[in-house]
């Protein structure tokens, strides 16, 4: 099972019925609890016993939900050292030292308490907040299992730090979904001024969610009030104390819990339907894994490829960067002017570096906050003045902060909400006011000449033409036709010989076959190179003649937008009438929309990545694109428009 697989963790009770175990309600020095029992909390909420997982020898002690199924276990005592199934001399008592203590029938202790404090009595008790306690004689706290987490955050829990006690609470994964020992991955929360929260894997970060901003982290870029309400964040810089803490009033039942593959989700119960339901869950895509790009480079999961340079910036290794593998990051195209000179005056500096400024962004790790400024003119006056800082960023509800470490890690760019970053380049790279005077001269009078060309090679073309008039059929008579489309190097096409094609599809096999309309049919080919593609072959009867066919083409070719497909070349031998487009791997959206399996796979988000993905495409068509094209039925279900829609990779 993967990391998005099922949270849930399906157990075997000790005994074959679940009316076989008795109920207890407190545990005391002179009654302990046995497998064959379970210690519910008053309000029936939740409920602690012994457990061991499907295909597992091992047994446990742990706490999960009481009447919601399938079970979710939140707590387990002794995950580190378990028993040996089935050993029903086991027991968890209180000791003669007051601590509870979880032993096995020779007496064995595989997990205990380390309560210091003295009571003269003692008992343990579950809470309907599913807080295990040891209590004293007044029923004080002496020890909480909250204190103690395992994998799930409960409302009511924390987890995060204290400075000064060097207290540290996190959530640390199950090995597997089988094994609850200590897995690879730990969540918690940084107890600096602006505290973030991460998942590591070991030691090395594997997620970041960003800066808090007093109502949601930065770095959650669909953070929206649906959750942002469920997660709080209290921190005192005097004590040194930071915590993050999870509620949602309208939900009774709520979770947090790392998975063992990194994955941390929020989960509620839906009442009405009876199943755990996903609130939020990260890393969502590759981009939300802790530097994906590498140092400055920057992230974008809705981009192709998804990861960029910043500008001012080249990818450290060419051969790395086209492979796929960006971790390497970038390095500075040209060196900082303040590099050059550095006792340069902080006034001179102004003139020669400058700083490009990046919208929508999930700001960098390692921050530095500088509490003393309090507007964005004094954060940039700090950020010139010091050769050391890379970039800023003034957020209203934190205040200026400053990047003046090596580098600049972990950046993503967002479609909604994220923040300003201003990164620092050299001045030749945004371009100063004398220079921009240059180029936009230079640029007009070229813009001129270009324009004057182009009408006097028009014209003399049009008239040329008029003088020879083409027969008909003349177009696709031997390579005239190809010809003609070779003038225009604006289509960038590709020209297949009519045996490449036929080599691509298995001459035109009923098996390559993706569809069939009024125009011919669609094959799935895969060229020499190995790239797959779409190739749409008119038929003889075909409504689409020679003009249709070059509109289709001049069309196409001219559209270029990542939500839209893509035409890679043509083959127009003979009477062949023959389009090469991009091959779609996940095929139409209606077959993830209606299919009962398919349609599971789409989340909310994934729906509006897919949706937002939709209106893109139809911004470009309708706006953006240097064609205009006017869709005389403006719906993605269209048979013509969802072919030409570039289906979301998900």
């Amino acid at each position: 099972m993967t990391s998005r697989c099922s949270c849930f963790v399906f157990f075997i009770l000790v005994q074959a019925s679940q009316t076989a175990r008795g109920v207890v309600y407190n545990i005391t020095t002179s009654e302990p609890l046995f497998p064959n029992q379970t210690l519910v909390s008053s309000g029936q909420i939740f409920e602690l016993g012994f457990f061991t997982p499907n295909g597992s020898a091992n047994q446990y002690v742990g706490i999960w939900y009481k009447n919601l199924a399938p079970p979710k276990i939140v707590w387990v005592a002794n995950r580190a050292l378990p028993l040996v199934y089935p050993d029903q001399s086991a027991k968890l008592m209180i000791g003669s030292d007051g601590n509870l203590k979880l032993v096995d029938g020779k007496q064995n202790i595989f997990w205990s308490t380390n309560a210091s404090r003295r009571s003269n009595y003692r008992s343990a008790a579950l809470l309907d907040s599913g807080n295990f306690v040891l209590q004293d004689a007044n029923y004080s706290e002496i020890w909480g299992s909250f204190d103690d987490p395992t994998d799930t955050l409960l409302p009511g829990m924390k987890m995060g730090a204290n400075a000064r006690t060097g207290e540290k609470l996190y959530l640390i994964s199950w090995r597997s979904d089988s094994d609850p020992s200590p897995g690879r991955f730990l969540t918690g929360i940084t107890s600096e001024t602006l505290p973030q929260p991460f998942t590591w894997n070991g030691s090395t970060p594997y997620w970041r969610g960003g800066q808090w901003d007093k109502s949601k982290f930065i770095g959650i870029k669909n953070m929206v009030r649906s959750y942002a309400s469920a997660i709080n964040v209290e921190q005192d810089i005097r004590q040194g104390t930071t915590y993050l803490s999870i509620d949602l009033q309208k939900q009774t039942y709520i979770y947090m819990s790392v998975l063992p593959g990194g994955l941390l989700k929020i989960m509620y119960w839906d009442d009405g339907a009876k199943v755990w339901l996903e609130l939020w869950a990260g890393p969502n895509n590759t981009c939300e894994t802790y530097g994906t790009c590498g140092p400055f480079g920057v992230c974008n999961s809705m981009s192709l490829p998804i990861c960029r340079c910043l500008n001012g910036f080249l990818p450290k290794s060419n051969e790395e960067w086209n492979s796929g593998n960006w971790t390497g990051g970038c390095v500075r195209e040209t060196e900082l002017y303040c590099q050059k000179n550095t006792s340069t005056s902080a006034s001179t500096i102004v003139k020669k570096d400058d700083f490009w400024q990046m919208s929508q962004m999930k700001l960098p790790d390692s921050e530095d906050y500088l509490s003393d400024i309090g507007d964005q003119e004094g954060c940039l006056s700090w950020c010139l003045s010091n050769c050391s800082c890379l970039a800023y960023s003034y957020v209203s509800t934190i205040g200026c902060m400053v990047w003046t470490k090596k580098n600049l890690i972990d950046l993503e760019e967002f479609s909604t909400a994220g923040e300003n970053l201003f990164v620092r380049v050299a001045h030749v790279e945004t371009g100063g006011s004398s220079q921009k005077a240059v180029i936009i001269s230079l640029s007009t009078v070229a813009g001129i000449l270009f324009f004057a060309v182009f009408v006097f090679g028009l014209c003399k073309w049009r008239a040329k033409k008029r003088g020879k008039p083409e027969k008909p059929g003349k177009l696709l008579q031997g390579n005239a036709w190809k010809e003609q489309l070779k003038e225009d190097d604006a289509l960038k096409l590709t020209f297949f010989s009519f045996d490449s094609i036929l080599l691509a599809t298995n001459k035109f096999n009923t098996t390559s076959k993706l569809g069939q309309g009024g125009f011919g049919s669609v094959y799935k080919g895969k060229m020499n190179d190995g790239k797959e593609v779409a190739v749409k072959r008119l038929s003889s009867s075909s409504a689409q003649g020679v003009q249709e066919f070059e509109n289709e083409i001049v069309l196409i070719s001219k559209l270029q937008h990542r939500n839209l497909v893509k035409l890679i070349g043509c083959c127009t031998e003979g009477d062949e009438k023959i389009l090469v487009y991009e091959y779609l791997p996940n095929k139409s959206l209606d077959s993830f929309l209606f299919d009962s399996k398919k349609k599971a796979e789409l989340d909310w988000g994934k729906r509006f990545q897919i949706i937002e993905g939709i209106a893109r495409g139809l911004l470009y068509l309708h706006r953006d694109s240097c064609l205009r094209v006017i869709h005389h039925e403006l719906k993605i279900s269209d048979f013509g428009l969802a072919r030409m829609f570039k289906a979301l990779k998900f």
